[in-house]
């Protein structure tokens, strides 16, 4: 008898795996996603992919970022730094919520904002260097729970990154 239910029952796990389908747009790409693409990355003329990843490293650390990980032979760096992310609004809502008998009630405490930088040659001759970073932010609770998982996609932030990025390898291809 348990081994007649344990056919059955593998036989109706064999059967409902195979009707699993993904759907074509799934994998089809958002118009925004080439908007976000061009934002993030900014092309520069140069061979010199290693001036550029010191320059890029040496740039989210002055911004504060720790570096976690580092791969000059595929061009990548990522970089992480935490900050506070108390919200008052937050905060006096958990009281009211306290004060008229609801318990605790978790508010956001810490962000995790972490950047990635990828580059690689590009053009016919591999003449030029793309760069492409990205910023995410991960707020976390109280409870230790994420509470917010977002890409970054405020314009001004990626442009105030290259403009920074520009000086910092221009400071030091010259060795400033």
């Amino acid at each position: 008898m348990k081994k007649l239910f344990l056919l059955l029952l593998l036989g109706a796990f064999s059967l409902s795996g195979c009707q699993t389908k993904i759907p074509k747009e799934a994998l089809e790409l958002s118009p925004q996603s080439l908007e976000m693409r061009q934002l993030q990355t900014r092309y520069f003329d140069t061979k010199d992919e290693q001036t550029l990843l010191v320059s890029s490293a040496g740039l989210l650390q002055d911004l504060g970022f720790n570096i976690e990980e580092s791969e000059t032979g595929l061009g990548y760096i990522l970089g992480s730094k935490e900050r506070d992310a108390t919200n008052a609004a937050q905060i006096t809502g958990a009281v009211v919520v306290a004060l008229l008998g609801g318990g605790a009630m978790p508010v956001d405490k810490t962000q995790t904002m972490r950047a990635c930088i990828v580059t690689h040659p590009y053009g016919e001759n591999k003449e030029r260097i793309a760069v492409r970073v990205t910023f995410q932010r991960i707020v976390w609770n109280t409870q230790g729970q994420a509470t917010t998982r977002e890409c970054i996609e405020d314009p001004e932030v990626y442009q105030e990154f290259f403009s920074k990025l520009s000086k910092a390898v221009f400071l030091e291809a010259n060795q400033i």
